[in-house]
């Protein structure tokens, strides 16, 4: 019974592991049940088995990696001591999910420029749901004065459309760089020197010139 357990966690895994791969590039019309099925080495009908739909597989891949993103965020805010090392935080955390799944960026650049046309309601809750921790990180900062007042929105894409971006674009800046080694496309920067970067220019954004000298830390 439990060699069964884990050759069924096995399969999840795989089948997940492989869609998130042909989702990302070829989207989610552009990707079949047989696509998924080769290239995880089953037989397709695992597939509905385990997830009922292409539809429902889709929508348990996402909705599963924001809510794992959210959850990451709450428990190390836990450990927090303010508003400021929340943000810190929270892009630290997307930035270790964007490396560790390199098809999260891909999957969601295609429902954004496709205008969310195929994003389950699932994910849509997990996306609100890690936007309104960040809304929640910032108007508590404002309220304690550590931050000036800001449009969240306009946070919150600078923090993952930009990590998103970055992401999605590695191979082509390497590429750049090594055609022109005068360009400085950050193509070997890693997700901890992306997020540093970004984090410096979130507290410019936010009206934290300088840690030291802010009248709360």
């Amino acid at each position: 019974m439990e060699k069964k357990r884990r050759d069924a966690a096995s399969t999840k895994e795989k089948i997940i592991k492989n869609a998130m791969l042909l989702f990302s590039e070829k989207g989610f019309d552009g990707t079949s049940v047989d696509d998924i099925a080769k290239r995880s080495s089953i037989n397709k009908a695992m597939i509905f088995y385990y997830f009922k739909s292409k539809s429902g597989l889709y929508e348990i891949i996402m909705s599963e990696l924001f809510e794992s993103i959210y959850e990451a965020i709450v428990d190390a805010k836990k450990c927090s001591q303010n508003p400021l090392e929340d943000v810190r935080i929270f892009i630290k955390t997307y930035a270790l999910y964007c490396e560790k799944y390199p098809y999260l960026s891909a999957l969601m650049l295609r429902e954004l420029s496709d205008g969310g046309k195929r994003l389950p309601k699932m994910m849509f809750s997990g996306m609100q749901q890690l936007f309104k921790l960040l809304c929640d990180i910032l108007k508590r900062g404002e309220a304690q004065g550590y931050f000036k007042e800001n449009i969240p929105i306009v946070v919150h894409f600078m923090i993952t459309g930009t990590l998103n971006l970055l992401m999605v674009t590695q191979s082509l800046r390497i590429k750049a760089q090594q055609i022109d080694p005068s360009l400085d496309t950050c193509g070997e920067c890693s997700a901890d020197d992306i997020s540093d970067y970004i984090f410096e220019k979130i507290k410019l954004l936010l009206g934290v010139e300088n840690e030291k000298n802010s009248t709360r830390l």
